[in-house]
């Protein structure tokens, strides 16, 4: 029986009942003749000597079956290209030796003598007689070959531009990783060669950008166009240069639509960049000071009022103008003048804050932009700088140089919200400031002029008040729970001749701003000292408010040492008050300092506790002896209930630290009972007595509790 007759006898199926019984032996070698191809049984010999091969033969070899049964005309083995024998029969061979299907891709010469790739699939069998043979399949394939060659080809020259282009190209996952990464990419981010790179950049949003969210706008407009075209985004090198970059990339999708990555170029445009750059400074900067000019000088000021107006705040808009330029330029030449210009300028933006703007005008005019100086106080800091900076003396070609400058000043929005308005102004005050004599400045407003005269004319005053005797020390007593003296807080009071007696609450805080706090403190400490020494119970002590500025000073607990031992009070007597505000700089210099000063004996108090930035964390790190709770948690605390949360709260912490607690504000027996009965040890208020001058101090200390009005301060 012949392969073909066993193949139609094995699939032949059994009609179902009741059908018409199908002729499967006609439809078997119909499909068979058919077939693109050839079906074929072979001995396996050397030449593969064919037993049967379909019609198929024909188109695909160019032989008829007749020509290759028993190989009368040509055989498998001829037929095969002599290249590829070898292979063919090894792979064939292993298969039949294993019992497993074989399929192999090989090449054929037809009997034209054209090369043909073929696919061959088939397994050893054992035919009628019980021989092994060969029976399979073989069908042309050399489209698909070629079609993979090509693709092949095309994927070689991908590769190879891909590798050795001069654009650095990449490809890399949605989530921020590089799936791949041309040398010319290496490069430009300075690592040795792409796998370098790939390796360390594994967060491209967080390693590469500097501004990490590029990486997401970089998504987000894929996402929206398909593609990003000049995406420019500065980004880090291996070594933490920066660099600027234009990437053009698009999204890979598979068949099903699914995001596969991105790929596309990056081209480095740092000196493109940097061209631009010089080119927009050059255009918004004058080119011999550096200083923005007037073409940015409109746009900052848009900027500063439109903070101002969000926050609820003021712009000051500052027109300097150099007095006696002229002279300069003309005297000593125009070079002279560009360096006094030059200056000028460096030295007002040097005396301003990173936030204000200085610009240059024209010729020898300057206008500063002044934010967040809504106080009155802090705006004349900065116009006094300005004129202290540009008065200092200045060598131009061997001559030494000293001029002033006049300043007018308008005000967002009191005097206009526009920049012409504004320095139209600010320009009306500078000419009136130089019609004053020059070296000064003037508001456009009066009422801020009059203002400032006046806060300018009490500095002055309280700078010398030391000096003329106009200072004075007064005694605030403190007493225990029985009402027995235990101390006095040293309070300064300044009567001056021509502001009268100026409150505490008035130059306190210009003190500070100026620095004459430092002085005021010594005096006080000094006088506070030599009153306490003269009081009869070695057992009293006196608190002295200790300012900020003074924890900057190295030698403060030697200095203080000092006056102890100048005054010949023991330190153990002197308590030294401290504001929270006070302890929230450098806390480390903040408790060297305070473990300095604890070490000579001397008691460290914490003011007004509770009103600042309460902190658990510097109460327990800090060497601080007592807390003096404030007198707005005080008021109304006899009433009970919300009203001594607070102080209820504050002497459970500070009894929890071993501290002592005092009240201050102490105005109705009430509250001294309320808080007595909550564990304060000592209370001070004006129930108990005001201010007193030292010598009432010390009648109130002999129990002369009947104190004058006159005495109280």
């Amino acid at each position: 029986m012949g392969a073909l007759e066993q193949l139609i006898r094995i699939a032949r199926p059994i009609p179902p009942s009741g059908w018409r019984e199908i002729d499967s032996d006609r439809v078997l070698r119909s499909l068979v003749k058919n077939l693109d191809g050839m079906v074929f049984r072979c001995a396996l010999d050397a030449e593969w000597t064919v037993h049967f091969v379909s019609q198929g033969c024909l188109a695909l070899t160019g032989y008829r079956p007749e020509e290759i049964v028993g190989n009368r005309i040509t055989s498998c083995e001829r037929l095969t290209h002599e290249d590829d024998r070898a292979a063919v029969r090894a792979a064939i061979m292993a298969a039949v030796a294993d019992g497993t299907r074989y399929a192999i891709e090989y090449r054929i010469r037809t009997r034209d003598g054209v090369v043909k790739w073929v696919r061959e699939r088939g397994s050893g069998v054992i035919d009628e007689r019980g021989e092994r043979v060969l029976e399979g399949f073989i069908e042309d394939v050399t489209d698909q070959v070629a079609s993979q060659h090509r693709l092949v080809e095309a994927e070689l020259r991908f590769r190879s531009i891909f590798e050795n282009s001069v654009i650095g190209m990449f490809q890399t996952t949605a989530d921020g990783r590089y799936l791949a990464a041309n040398r010319a990419l290496a490069e430009l981010y300075g690592y040795a060669d792409p796998a370098a790179l790939i390796s360390c950049l594994r967060d491209i949003a967080a390693t590469l950008y500097v501004d990490p969210g590029r990486r997401a706008a970089f998504a987000r407009l894929i996402q929206a166009n398909g593609r990003v075209i000049d995406f420019e985004s500065e980004v880090f090198r291996a070594d933490g240069s920066r660099i600027w970059i234009a990437e053009n990339a698009h999204a890979v999708h598979g068949p099903d639509g699914e995001l596969l990555y991105y790929e596309g170029t990056v081209e480095d445009i740092t000196e493109r960049r940097n061209y631009q750059a010089r080119l927009e400074h050059q255009a918004t900067h004058d080119p011999l000071t550096g200083l923005p000019n007037r073409n940015l000088l409109d746009d900052r000021l848009r900027q500063a009022v439109a903070l101002a107006r969000r926050s609820g705040g003021r712009v000051l808009l500052a027109f300097v103008d150099l007095d006696n330029f002229k002279f300069v330029n003309d005297s000593l030449g125009h070079a002279a003048g560009d360096v006094l210009l030059v200056e000028s300028a460096r030295r007002l933006r040097d005396c301003l804050r990173g936030g204000d703007t200085v610009a240059r005008y024209g010729g020898d005019e300057f206008v500063l932009i002044l934010s967040d100086h809504d106080k009155l106080d802090s705006a004349l800091h900065a116009l006094e700088r300005v004129k202290q900076a540009i008065a200092q003396p200045l060598t131009v070609s061997g001559q030494e140089l000293r001029i002033d400058c006049s300043i007018g000043v308008s005000v967002y929005p009191e005097d206009g919200a526009e920049l012409q308005t504004l320095l139209r102004h600010a320009d009306i005050a500078m000419h009136h400031a130089k019609q004053l004599g020059k070296g000064q400045f003037q508001f456009y407003t009066d009422v801020l002029n009059t203002a400032a005269h006046e806060r300018l004319a009490l500095e002055s005053a309280l700078r010398g008040a030391i000096d003329r005797g106009e200072l004075s020390v007064v005694y605030q007593p403190k007493v225990d729970r029985d009402s027995r003296p235990t101390g006095f807080e040293a309070l300064v009071r300044w009567a001056s001749p021509d502001f009268g007696t100026v409150s505490p609450a008035r130059f306190i805080p210009l003190a500070e701003e100026t620095g004459t706090i430092v002085p005021i403190t010594d005096f006080v400490l000094r006088t506070a000292c030599r009153e306490a020494a003269r009081w009869p119970d070695a057992g009293l002590s006196v608190a002295v408010n200790l300012s900020a500025r003074m924890f900057r000073e190295p030698q403060l607990a030697a200095r203080i040492g000092a006056i102890l031992a100048e005054a010949g009070l023991p330190a153990t007597r002197l308590e030294l008050e401290i504001t929270e505000s006070a302890l929230m700089g450098d806390i480390e210099q903040t408790a060297e300092t305070l473990a300095a000063i604890k070490a000579l004996g001397i008691s460290i108090a914490i003011d007004d506790f509770g009103t600042g930035y309460s902190s658990l964390a510097y109460l327990n790190r800090l060497p601080v002896d007592v807390l003096k709770i404030d007198r707005s948690f005080v008021t109304g605390c006899d009433r009970g209930g919300e009203d001594m949360a607070i102080p209820c709260a504050i002497i459970s912490l500070g009894h929890s630290l071993r501290m002592r607690i005092v009240a201050e504000g102490i105005e109705v027996p009430g509250q001294m009972a309320m808080l007595s009965a909550q564990g304060c040890e000592e209370f001070q208020g004006y129930m108990i007595a005001r201010p007193l001058s030292a010598e009432a101090a010390l009648a109130f200390l002999h129990g002369e509790h009947r104190i004058s009005a006159e005495d109280c301060v």
